[in-house]
């Protein structure tokens, strides 16, 4: 995955102050589901949080723990 396409999803889970404290975690966390479910949707809009939310019950835990911390902000 390029470094453009990681940054933008790391921006696209949230720049809120406590997510962005919870950037390198976000990443980790959702990277691979990224690559296995979000690779061709097209960042910004929130179009990637959208399309791991779909994605929810194929998520491994980490990340639903990341898009559940964004939600709650």
């Amino acid at each position: 995955m390029s470094k453009l396409r990681f940054a933008v999803l790391v921006l696209a889970i949230g720049c809120s102050g406590s997510a962005v404290a919870q950037t390198a975690d976000g990443r980790g966390a959702c990277k691979a589901d990224y690559d296995k479910y979000c690779a061709g949707t097209p960042p910004g809009g929130g179009r990637v949080v959208a399309c791991l939310t779909k994605q929810q019950n194929q998520l491994s835990d980490a990340c639903k723990k990341v898009l559940a911390s964004r939600k709650a902000q």
